[in-house]
């Protein structure tokens, strides 16, 4: 057993660096022909581009995607160097009429996505021509391999019950160097999908054929997350599978959040896409899905016919109405740990790193402070940008709408949601996001804090102190505390995963769902004779 799962490892890591490697691989130039279509189809109006990107682009040497993107970068840059420097020149003049001429010439735009949009037609090469192969020997053989790696833990883990063993002697579960490792290659593929998709073009090439056969285009670096995101969650859901295979409440539990991104938050927005219809999401509620009042996507549902409207409705009521109604029955669980795509990879690529989360009293201060800090801005920029869209203006007591929807999404769209939250997984815990930057589990946690029927019980006469509830919490709740008093776990933080209630050996806790009433009951701690402990119960 253990040599298959030696063969899966090596297998693997073969899959991931062909995939890493495939990225340095092809040659980037494009024909005048090309070219010549390329500016038709943008229709820019720059005088100055054609001449620019005929000096970058059409050329007999081999590029690589590297020299390609900084060729066609610097390309655009001397356009609209060329268009300011008219600008500058008719204002110093004053000739107002002149200088407002010349922004139409100007091309607006992230650099890299003006590179990756040219890159992506001016690519050849092995992975280009030859996609099925290259799918088959990344996703095709690291999916293999991880199995392969996992399955004999069905054996070799031996009778039922979770097994954490040495967990804090690995190197990867205990922040090594095989952790740091990790940490590093999430955090570079996210920065190079957020801010340099162009040199990540080889990986759409690959996904090309499943993106034609679902959508009817090609794959752009988000299709390519999309479908990444899906493989990774349900490989790792097999680990689930196997590690909480006698406890159906987590093998429910994983199988929701894999239906749902899955099917809602991948296969229905890319058929609607294929349908000519706006790809959407339906169970990403405002304000995690933070641009749904933005003027482009109102603009999209509101041309959109009865479908569009139909989202902008499901929007508002889903956000206003089902998820409050949804939590005080059930908790924020019901989104948190079976519906959200956020925590479904904190759950399935995360879970071996729930042990991290810090349980300090400072790190519970700094998460009341910071997510609800980012709740109040996202509240803030919605109500600028509608403000904004109906009115017709620009700003909104002094706040820029384009300003602030710009910095929310850089800081907390882009840094926080990617790069930090999923990232930093194996050094801070698989819930860096959900716990300390979502809007929405703000929002959640808000309601189910104060209005709720979800708790967490406890029976405190059982509770040994052993330790597994807190230490594997991945919301950084020092469960046992409450365990020893035997006081119900109402926190807006808790996300009802129950890994506590599954690693506690004595059955202590238990999630349930019952009347308001009595769901708070702080118990205080009694210390030798400090009171009478008789006159205490009466009075109680």
């Amino acid at each position: 057993m253990k040599a298959i799962k030696h063969t899966g490892f090596v297998l693997f890591l073969v899959a991931l660096t062909i995939f890493t490697g495939s990225l340095f691989t092809g040659s980037f130039q494009l024909s005048k022909s090309e070219l010549d279509a390329f500016l038709k189809e943008k229709n820019y109006k720059s005088t100055v581009i054609r001449k620019a990107l005929e000096d970058a682009v059409i050329t007999d040497k081999k590029l690589t995607i590297f020299k390609f993107s900084a060729r066609v970068r610097k390309a655009y840059e001397k356009s609209n160097s060329y268009y300011d420097a008219l600008i500058t020149k008719y204002n110093t003049a004053k000739n107002w009429d002149k200088k407002g001429e010349q922004y139409q010439y100007k091309i607006y735009g992230k650099p890299h996505t003006l590179s990756y949009t040219l890159a992506k037609k001016a690519g050849r090469g092995f992975v280009k021509e030859n996609a099925s192969l290259i799918w088959f020997l990344t996703f095709g053989l690291g999916m293999i391999g991880a199995l392969l790696f996992m399955l004999p833990n069905l054996i070799l883990l031996g009778k039922l019950g979770i097994k954490n063993n040495h967990i804090y002697h690995n190197s990867a579960t205990n922040r090594g160097f095989v952790a740091w490792l990790v940490l590093i290659y999430l955090v570079a593929f996210y920065l190079l999908l957020y801010f340099k998709p162009d040199y990540v073009v080889n990986w759409t090439y690959i996904l090309d054929p499943i993106s034609n056969f679902l959508n009817g285009g090609d794959a752009s670096q988000w299709f390519v997350y999309g479908f990444l995101y899906c493989t990774i969650m349900v490989t790792m859901g097999v680990r689930m599978y196997i590690k909480y295979r006698h406890n159906k409440y987590q093998i429910i539990r994983t199988t929701s959040v894999l239906f749902f991104q899955i099917v809602f938050a991948f296969l229905i927005p890319e058929i609607m896409t294929s349908l000519n219809m706006p790809g959407y999401d339906f169970k990403n509620a405002f304000p995690l899905d933070y641009d749904f009042f933005f003027e482009w996507n109102l603009d999209t549902l509101t041309s959109s016919g009865k479908i569009g409207l139909f989202i902008l409705i499901w929007g508002i009521v889903l956000t206003l109405i089902i998820v409050p109604v949804m939590v005080y029955f059930f908790g924020k669980r019901w989104y948190c740990s079976w519906v959200c795509g956020c925590g479904g990879l904190a759950e399935t690529l995360g879970d071996p790193y729930r042990q991290h989360s810090n349980k300090s009293v400072n790190a519970w201060k700094l998460e009341r402070w910071v997510i609800h800090s980012v709740l109040v801005f996202s509240l803030v920029m919605t109500v600028v940008t509608l403000y904004c869209y109906f009115s017709g203006t620009t700003s909104f007591i002094g706040i820029n709408s384009q300003w602030i929807k710009d910095t929310y999404s850089f800081l907390i769209g882009a840094w926080f949601a990617g790069v930090i939250g999923t990232g930093f997984y194996p050094i801070f815990g698989n819930r860096v996001w959900c716990r300390f930057g979502c809007p929405l589990a703000a929002y959640l946690g808000l309601v189910q804090r104060f209005k709720s029927r979800f708790r967490i019980t406890t029976n405190g006469g059982q509770c040994i102190s052993c330790g597994n509830c807190s230490t594997y919490c991945e919301q950084g709740i020092d469960v046992r505390a409450y365990a020893q008093k035997g006081e119900n776990i109402v926190r807006s933080s808790c996300v009802g995963c129950g890994i506590c209630s599954a690693v506690c050996p004595r059955g202590v806790l238990k999630l349930e769902n019952g009347p308001e009433e009595g769901r708070i009951n702080p118990t205080e701690i009694l210390l030798g004779n400090d009171v009478d402990l008789m006159n205490f119960v009466n009075k109680k």
